[in-house]
């Protein structure tokens, strides 16, 4: 008898590993199940690249949203070769190191990542909507206090962004946007909220439209 379900591909080995990397660079870590990966991911990295005068912009494609517990999402090395395939880009980088580190929480996977980083100022990349939702995250105030951490705005969600209960606790360590080429390597806890970019779309949209296509 014949089973009809169709096996998921296995992630390849090397989708798992570690970006080459060098000490003294700066590297912008940018978490997320890119479910799927979309023109607002690359146009976040290509600011971030800029306005923090970062060296690489690593995806690190997670395993699964913990805030999404039960959340379908599509098979992890199907979501990798989509980043790969959008982030045409010398400087970003796709990796699926937290399945390698067993971790979905930020927090966990910065514990286990940043020792072996040894040398490299790194800084976390999340979206307005992220910074919203932040008091949330397990472990956010160790994350806060672990490195520096750069927002970027999405359209309509500035004032519930800076007026979350994370951005208040946080608020003197909040740096102007004209000094967030110094953000990395700095102590923190520090952030700073870039007002760009303005990119009206989101992974879980798309997953709507998918699946009502009228």
């Amino acid at each position: 008898m014949t089973d009809s379900r169709r096996a998921k591909p296995e992630t390849a080995a090397a989708d798992l590993r570690l970006p080459p990397y060098q000490p003294g660079m700066r590297i912008g870590l940018f978490g997320g199940s890119f479910d799927p990966p979309h023109v607002g991911h690359l146009e976040v990295s290509l600011v971030a690249l800029r306005a923090l005068h970062l060296d690489q912009v690593w995806w690190l494609v997670s395993p699964q949203n913990p805030l999404k517990p039960n959340a379908p999402e599509s098979n992890l090395s199907r979501r990798i070769a989509a980043a790969r395939a959008l982030a045409r880009h010398r400087a970003i980088r796709v990796t699926g190191i937290e399945a390698a580190l067993g971790t979905t929480h930020t927090a966990e996977t910065l514990a286990r990542l940043l020792p072996r980083l040894r040398g490299v100022d790194c800084v976390w990349m999340m979206g307005a909507d992220n910074l919203a939702n932040f008091h949330r995250w397990r472990g956010w105030r160790s994350i806060a206090a672990t490195i520096p951490i750069a927002v970027f705005n999405r359209p309509g969600l500035t004032l519930p962004a800076l007026a979350s209960p994370a951005a208040r606790a946080m608020g003197r360590a909040r740096r102007d946007p004209t000094d967030a080429g110094g953000l990395a390597g700095s102590r923190p806890p520090a952030w700073v909220f870039l007002p760009s970019p303005h990119v009206p779309v989101s992974s879980t949209a798309l997953r709507a439209a998918a699946r009502n296509p009228s």
